[in-house]
């Protein structure tokens, strides 16, 4: 008896640490160097969020149909106070990125609320005053395809001249200071 129980338990560890492996190498977030995953995003209502992205489309976009070389993703929540926190120096990196002509064009922002509804986005939006596209995802698809990641998460992800585009730099945790991060961000990009 004592022999089947101690083999029901091997058994039972060994699938235990099969799943938790299996989790682990199903939740790796992206690093420098990765291809982006397929993100699809709807179209804002807001006229001009849309003109920002430089889109086109009606209804859902994916994120190398913005018109830019290089884009900055923040995945946030409503409810995590280091996105909160954060907040005021994401708006200072945008403010900076719009304040630089030869950046303005070339770098966008966006936003996507991890498990977050429209109604939960834009209360982000309004408290924090966010100047640039959120998005919500609900059902967490987008959080899951890049890894579960925290929050706050920053990807930047910068397109060849065929619109594939690759992760230059990911980072869980807010970023800092927005005039360091900009340099990173320049830097990592090779812009001029």
């Amino acid at each position: 008896m004592a022999l089947v129980i101690a083999k029901k338990i091997t058994l039972l560890s060994t699938v235990l640490v099969l799943l938790h492996a299996f989790s682990l190498a199903a939740s790796n977030p992206p690093v420098s160097g990765d291809a982006v995953a397929t993100i699809k995003l709807p179209v804002p209502g807001n006229p001009d969020e849309t003109k920002y992205l430089g889109l086109s489309t009606k209804n859902f976009f994916k994120i190398p149909q913005i018109k830019a070389d290089i884009i900055v993703i923040e995945i946030f929540s409503l409810y995590c106070p280091q996105c909160q926190t954060a907040a005021p120096e994401v708006n200072a990196l945008y403010q900076m990125i719009e304040e630089i002509s030869n950046f303005k064009d070339r770098i966008k922002m966006i936003g996507i609320g991890a498990g977050n509804s429209v109604l939960e986005v834009n209360a982000f939006r309004e408290k924090h005053r966010v100047p640039f596209p959120l998005f919500p995802d609900q059902d967490f698809t987008i959080h899951n395809l890049l890894g579960e990641v925290r929050t706050p998460y920053f990807m930047i992800v910068k397109f060849d001249k065929d619109r594939n585009c690759q992760v230059i730099y990911a980072k869980e945790g807010a970023f800092g200071e927005a005039e360091n991060f900009l340099q990173q961000i320049i830097e990592a990009a090779g812009l001029k």
